[in-house]
């Protein structure tokens, strides 16, 4: 077996990695950021670490495949009132429509590998 060259691995430290701002619709700061290493997808497609500054609230989207996602720091709200908190491990299906808030802020590890759409 052959050594992995430096083209073909990436490693980033979460502590001092660069969050790149996710901005809304409309061009305003969204309060989000992510760390994406998979330059081959969209942003927030595939897996990626979602952060949410606090008092921050997503905008409206709908899943157009299944996500998945791992509270690793914080509290995360969903627009129906369903509270997550680190630890949790979620799964929404595909077609799912919702908006999150978060009053602390938060770090999630996120995996969608079809996206999302806004509604």
């Amino acid at each position: 077996m052959k050594p992995i060259s430096k083209s073909e691995r990436t490693v980033v430290n979460v502590e001092n990695a660069a969050f790149r701002p996710c901005i809304n619709q409309d061009g305003s700061d969204s309060g989000t950021s992510i760390l994406q290493l998979n330059t081959d997808h969209a942003d927030c497609v595939g897996f990626y670490l979602y952060k949410m500054a606090p008092g921050t609230t997503t905008e409206a989207h709908e899943h157009v495949g299944h996500e998945e996602f791992y509270i690793i720091e914080g509290d995360l709200t969903d627009n129906d009132g369903v509270a997550y908190r680190q630890g949790d491990m979620v799964l929404l299906k595909s077609g799912t429509q919702h908006n999150s808030t978060t009053k602390n802020g938060c770090l999630i590890a996120v995996f969608a590998p079809d996206g999302e759409r806004s509604v």
